[in-house]
């Protein structure tokens, strides 16, 4: 049973929390037992096996669960998007490292030393190159360690050239993410109305992805990258506090 955050009405890290369990429609909820003996004694066909939580009803309202299973579809069925959105779209990587990177030759060059920060442009940054012209903002809040892992300091490096044609990368540590209630999710959110959300496998080999225009995650995703832009650094300046402590 694999679970998704959801997301929590909690501001200090206390319950209660709800997660998706991927692949359904069921949510499983994380909250304060409830010990009552009157309110326990009102509970209907009660089975051993079974417990209850208090869940305040705001946190429902805002993460109501979803009333169908919606379809994987591979990542490059969404291609188009980079093109046709209208203002901004905008990244939060999590994960340590990325299959598709780790396969990549521009790895192999970065592994034997090379220099990718000032590589020629490619599709990826002309693109961007083209939207940022017309006014639109690629921007992108990549969550990292402490220490880096390997396939972060590839991203640093390699997002310089990114940064130049026009994207804005930002970097937010993992711990401060968590008490900002960021999830642990990777997703791009067009025009704060369209939400494609990755699947990965074990070995971060990205799967698909989910899209979804559902009010209540189209408002979580919202807030997610509100309190994860307002708190990442740019990656001029967390590159220079990189190097200073290495």
């Amino acid at each position: 049973m694999t679970l998704r955050f959801l997301g929590t009405t909690s501001d200090d890290g206390d319950c209660p929390t709800l997660y998706e369990v991927e692949g359904t429609i069921d949510v499983l909820v994380q909250g304060d037992r409830v010990t009552d003996p009157e309110q326990l004694a009102r509970l209907r066909d009660v089975k051993e096996s079974e417990t209850f939580v208090l869940v305040p009803r705001k946190l429902l309202i805002r993460l109501a669960p979803r009333t169908a299973v919606r379809k994987m579809i591979p990542f490059s069925e969404i291609a188009s998007l980079f093109r046709e959105f209208r203002h901004t779209a905008f990244r939060l990587e999590t994960r340590r490292g990325y299959a598709s990177d780790r396969n990549s030759p521009k790895w192999t060059r970065w592994k034997e030393g090379a220099d990718i920060a000032t590589e020629p442009d490619n599709a990826w940054r002309e693109n961007i190159r083209r939207q940022t012209e017309q006014g639109k903002r690629f921007e992108r809040v990549r969550l990292v360690d402490q220490p880096l892992t390997e396939g972060q300091r590839f991203l640093l490096d390699s997002g310089h050239s990114n940064v130049a044609a026009g994207e804005d990368i930002r970097n937010l540590n993992r711990s401060q993410a968590a008490q900002l209630g960021v999830p642990d999710a990777d997703f791009w959110l067009f025009d704060s109305k369209l939400l494609a959300r990755f699947v990965f496998d074990e070995a971060d080999t990205t799967l698909g992805v989910i899209l979804s225009e559902d009010p209540t995650e189209i408002a979580a995703a919202c807030q997610t990258r509100d309190a994860a832009w307002h708190h990442a650094t740019p990656t001029a300046d967390f590159t220079r506090t990189v190097t200073s402590t290495a």
